[in-house]
C-alpha cells in the first residue's frame, strides 16, 4: 500500500512540466484545483493521467478524470486504485 505523502511527492512531479512558467512546483498543495489554480490547460490534464497511469500501474476511466479536480481528489484515487 502505498502512502499519501509518496503519491502527492509523485503527482507534483509529473504535474510539475504542465505548470505555466509563472507557477513553481512549491506553490502545488493538495487543494489546488488543476485548471483553475494551476493553470494547466485540459489537453494536458489527459497527459497527466497518462502519465499518473504509467508511474502507479493503474488505469482510470474517464469518469474517474471528471472527478480529478484538485490534487487532492488525485491523491485519493490514486490511492484508490493502489489499493483495489
Amino acid at each position: 500500500m502505498m502512502n499519501r505523502e509518496t503519491v502527492k511527492t509523485d503527482l507534483i512531479n509529473i504535474i510539475k512540466p504542465y505548470l505555466p512558467e509563472d507557477i513553481m512546483a512549491n506553490d502545488v498543495s493538495e487543494d489546488k484545483h488543476l485548471i483553475n489554480d494551476l493553470m494547466i490547460n485540459s489537453a494536458h490534464i489527459v497527459d497527466i493521467v497518462l502519465d499518473i497511469e504509467d508511474k502507479f500501474d493503474i488505469m482510470i476511466d474517464d469518469d474517474v478524470i471528471g472527478e480529478m479536480n484538485t490534487v487532492q481528489d488525485s491523491i485519493n484515487v490514486v490511492l484508490q486504485k493502489t489499493a483495489a
